[in-house]
């Protein structure tokens, strides 16, 4: 299986407490606001899909969450030797209510695009 050398920008699902992932999310957003970490995190998502429901004859649409207890998160996270980049690792083990990374204990997985854009939708 050949390696890819990783790019600036990977997406990667981060496992976070169930129930919590808007509140974590949020978490990480203004922590990398305060500590100026814009240049290695740029997106941090909470996977959800639009459902219709019926419920006593009235149609009804609602967002739920399509990956329970996770968020995706474009970051630089490995470098161009595949290497942990510290800094970013470190951020988002750090923040309150992140239990890891999906992945091998030390070595997250990025998602391919096909899974990106699943998770995007």
């Amino acid at each position: 299986m050949a390696q890819t050398l990783a790019g600036k920008d990977q997406w990667f699902v981060v496992h976070v407490l169930s129930g919590q992932e808007n509140k974590v999310r949020e978490n990480i957003m203004k922590r990398v606001k305060t500590e100026e970490m814009s240049d290695l995190i740029y997106e941090v998502l909470v996977p959800t899909e639009r459902v219709s429901e019926i419920k006593k004859g009235k149609k009804s649409e609602t967002t739920r969450k399509f990956f329970p207890g996770y968020l995706i998160v474009n970051m630089h996270l490995l470098d161009e030797n595949n290497q942990l980049v510290g800094r970013t690792w470190y951020f988002i083990r750090d923040t309150p209510g992140v239990i890891g990374f999906a992945g091998t204990k030390d070595k997250p997985i990025p998602m391919r695009q096909s899974e990106v854009k699943l998770g995007k939708r």
